[in-house]
């Protein structure tokens, strides 16, 4: 019994001291900047009122007053404060590439299926034009939306963080 205590706290330990080692530094302006102008691109306003709509709460008024203070709280606001923590997540060329994605036609079909569609059944993929599906194989791009991707859960859990900051104003 003691030995699995002490093997359960070397474990922690050996995974505090790697959290700690694989920790960012802090960015640059530089990389704040790319990760405002990815959240502008991106609409991340919508990726918390989407957010917060899928969140569980005590009851429907507490949901409303939520989607009252965020509907108060101007788009620019969101993508200030949460653009350090993005930065943190993503590479300055993960960022730049990704804003340039989100502001293609392409990715403008992508955020209006993510945020705007009608509720579907199954997932509806979005067909990329000729020219698109060449801008879709460049291996920046395509080393960019793996990085985002892998990032993606961050990102969303970032967005959580500042919906309880603004929700307990």
């Amino acid at each position: 019994m003691k030995s699995m205590k002490l093997l359960a706290v070397a474990t922690l330990m050996a995974l505090a001291n790697l959290a700690t080692a694989a920790a960012p530094a802090t960015p640059d302006a530089a990389q704040v900047k790319a990760a405002h102008d990815l959240l502008a691109s991106m609409q991340a306003e919508k990726m918390l009122r989407m957010t917060a709509g899928m969140s569980r709460y005590s009851d429907p008024k507490q949901r409303d007053a939520i989607m009252a203070k965020l509907d108060k709280t101007s788009a620019e606001s969101i993508y200030q404060r949460m653009a350090e923590p993005v930065a943190r997540l993503l590479t300055l060329e993960t960022a730049t590439e990704m804003t340039r994605f989100y502001q293609s036609s392409y990715g403008q079909r992508v955020l209006q299926q993510t945020y705007n569609s009608a509720a579907s059944l199954g997932v509806v993929e979005i067909k990329p034009s000729a020219a698109e599906k060449i801008e879709l194989a460049k291996p920046a791009y395509k080393k960019a939306d793996k990085a985002f991707k892998e990032a993606e859960p961050a990102i969303h859990h970032e967005a959580f963080v500042l919906i309880k900051a603004i929700a307990s104003k």
